[in-house]
């Protein structure tokens, strides 16, 4: 797997990690959805991770995905900023549209 961040989207995520984590984590982010297939692909910080995460290329940040949800993700993505938002996408579409950079948190 591979993300490419745009250097605006790499800018917006500079900006929103204020404290220092180190990695980037690719989150399906089910609360509230229902159940554990109903989410959305979204964007955390974090400074260390368990066995079930795995780094994936990037050429800005080192990007974390958990092992068990990487089945929501696409083997190529970008990561750019659209209209003030952050999107996810690939070749064969969307991921999400629009990632308000003020819901990216740490886990």
């Amino acid at each position: 797997m591979e993300l490419h961040i745009t250097p605006a989207a790499k800018e917006e995520l500079e900006k929103r990690n204020i404290n220092q984590n180190r990695y980037v984590v690719l989150w399906y982010d089910t609360e509230g959805c229902g159940c554990g297939v109903n989410g959305v692909p979204t964007i955390r910080f974090t400074n260390g991770y368990t066995n079930d995460y795995f780094e994936i290329e990037s050429d800005s940040f080192p990007v974390l995905i958990q092992e068990h949800q990487k089945v929501f993700f696409a083997e190529s993505m970008k990561l750019d900023v659209i209209n003030g938002m952050l999107r996810l996408s690939s070749p064969e579409g969307i991921l999400n549209p629009f990632i308000a950079p003020q819901s990216i948190c740490e886990i």
